[in-house]
């Protein structure tokens, strides 16, 4: 495979379930070495995507390639380069986590005995138990063991740290995600769909929100956060200004917040015109750039 060819392609992918369009019309590309953010609210159809790279459901319409290769037809090629947690797990439940991790070893040719025996430190998961016997939180754990042990080229995870405490999801973002891609950072991929995009802020190279099926923004998040930013004002009066280039202007006393797309510029001269006391300027988080849904329907236009 072409190491500039997309590790991820869906072009005009459409399913339904019923009469509902639970995915329509939706097209993405996910570079090698990337960190790749799926953002939407329940129901966006997130998992319904996943779940048709990963020929667990067969889309209506559309083309789905994973490394250049068609799900349907070349399953087991694609599997074997790749790991997948969903977001909910289970296992076989008369084995024990040193089972499992034996058990999910068998199927690959490569499994990194060292990054098992630190994860499972850190994670202090206990080999000798049953895996009903584990929380949703350890269950979610060993299912991430599982997926960064083969050192997959591809990692496809669906709300990956549901379930886990705060202090655990933090080193595991951090650390271990960011451990797997720095490995081999050129051939290493990551494909997440959370909604905790806050601690996945440092790591998101690119982005797609998706909103009822259709995308509603896909940007590198460098460019995002240069492009939306928020611009605080305050004036030595009370003010109401008409500020046609912004998103969204709110008013609170003589304090003014104001929300560009691209034009922060514009809008600071604008308002330097009528001598503020204080003028500040920060970039959107990618939080708040998805949630403010009207931003991203007003750039989408």
């Amino acid at each position: 495979m072409n190491t500039d060819s997309p590790i991820i392609e869906i072009q005009n992918l459409v399913r339904r379930y019923g009469k509902h369009d639970a995915v329509n019309g939706l097209s993405l590309k996910v570079q090698p070495g990337k960190c790749y953010g799926f953002f939407g609210r329940n129901g966006a159809g997130k998992t319904t995507t996943i779940k048709c790279l990963l020929n667990l459901l067969r889309p209506d319409a559309g083309t789905v390639r994973v490394f250049g290769l068609d799900p349907r037809r070349d399953e087991v090629a694609i599997k074997s380069r790749l790991a997948y947690v969903p977001d909910l797990v289970a296992f076989y439940p008369w084995m024990t986590v040193r089972d499992t991790l034996e058990y999910l070893a068998s199927f690959r040719t490569n499994w990194n005995r060292d990054i098992e025996n630190d994860l499972l430190k850190r994670f202090q998961l206990d080999a000798t138990k049953k895996t009903p016997s584990l929380s949703k939180g350890q269950r979610t754990q060993l299912a991430l063991i599982g997926a960064i042990c083969p050192e997959p080229e591809l990692l496809v995870l669906d709300e990956p740290t549901s379930g886990l405490d705060p202090i655990v999801r933090r080193e595991f973002i951090e650390t271990v995600i960011g451990a797997y891609q720095s490995g081999d950072p050129a051939r290493r991929t990551v494909f997440v769909s959370t909604h905790l995009i806050s601690e996945f802020e440092g790591l998101i190279d690119e982005f797609t929100i998706i909103e009822q099926g259709h995308e509603l923004l896909t940007m590198e998040a460098d460019a995002a956060r240069d492009r939306f930013r928020k611009i605080r004002a305050r004036f030595v009066q009370e003010l109401r200004l008409k500020l046609p280039g912004a998103l969204k202007v709110k008013c609170s006393g003589r304090e003014m917040e104001i929300l560009a797309n691209g034009n922060s510029e514009e809008l600071i001269a604008e308002l330097k015109s009528y001598s503020p006391e204080e003028l500040k300027i920060e970039s959107l988080s990618l939080e708040e750039i998805f949630v403010a849904s009207d931003i991203l329907k007003q750039a989408k236009g």
